[in-house]
């Protein structure tokens, strides 16, 4: 049944990551406008399932440690979706999701080093294959192919952003998920008006219920996302959500026109094999 959780997302995050491509090919969309629109939606978004859940905050989130570590948590992703939402405007689908794995490999090495409950040998190979292949599938005579704009979103994605997960999983041993992304996106929201409020007069209106779909589709997917954090562990999570890359590329395939790729095609299957063989052998 927690599979449900990885692989849905999965599913919400690549249909959002498709829609967010051809929001920003729209004429007059960039990626300031994009940003400025997009994190008070998700706010109010993830504001209106927070009411409707009922969940609450724990009493000590506020303070402390827990304070430090939920301000971490929120300039990561305010700096993470920046660099990201630049790339993507500069750059072809078929190239940024690849970078986003990139992270995934430390990240599984340091869930592993940190946290013992992710010490599982098997799972570790299984998503490390995983992630090297999806990495294969967009790698040219040893280099990935990328414009300049997604150079310091593939540094920030290799560097830092397993830290970020890593912190996530503690704020998660004791916030509800919907909780937690409800205050991150709050903050997030006004940093991002502060620093995009001039970009919003230029948004055109046909551009908004596009940004009303992808924005409740990626609020949902985060919000499952860390509630696979919090029952499958970073790990298991990483390795199912590698399918998420290749989900975008089909979409890509049949949406947005992109040309079929047998060397992708290939790796999609062999990410299913390592996904299925990892959970089954885990639960032996």
């Amino acid at each position: 049944m927690n599979l449900i959780f990885p692989v849905l997302a999965a599913v919400l995050q690549a249909s959002s990551a498709t829609l967010d491509k051809f929001i920003l090919s729209l004429k007059r969309v960039e990626f300031p406008h994009y940003i400025g629109v997009s994190f008070p939606l998700i706010f109010l978004i993830t504001l209106g399932i927070f009411l409707v859940s009922r969940v609450g905050f724990p009493t000590e989130g506020f303070s402390g440690f827990w304070l430090i570590l939920l301000a971490l948590s929120i300039v990561s992703l305010v700096i993470l979706n920046i660099l990201f939402y630049r790339a993507l405007d500069a750059d072809y689908l078929s190239v940024i999701e690849p970078i986003s794995l990139v992270s995934k490999v430390p990240t599984i090495l340091l869930a592993a080093l940190i946290f013992s409950g992710e010490r599982n040998i098997i799972v570790i190979i299984f998503g490390i294959i995983a992630v090297l292949t999806v990495l294969w599938t967009n790698t040219e005579k040893g280099h990935l192919n990328f414009a300049k704009f997604s150079k310091p979103f593939f540094l920030y994605k290799l560097a830092v952003a397993p830290f970020g997960a890593v912190i996530s999983l503690k704020l998660l041993q004791i916030w509800n998920p919907i909780a937690l992304q409800m205050i991150k996106n709050g903050f997030a929201a006004l940093v991002m008006l502060f620093l995009f409020w001039h970009s919003l007069k230029s948004v055109p209106r046909k551009s908004f219920p596009f940004l009303l779909i992808t924005n409740i589709l990626t609020s949902v997917a985060w919000i499952l996302y860390y509630f696979s954090f919090q029952r499958l562990g970073i790990v298991q999570t990483v390795l199912i959500f590698s399918i998420q890359p290749f989900l975008v590329y089909f979409f890509a395939l049949i949406f947005l026109k992109e040309k079929f790729k047998k060397k992708s095609f290939i790796a999609f299957i062999i990410v299913l094999i390592c996904i299925s063989a990892a959970h089954f052998l885990d639960k032996v």
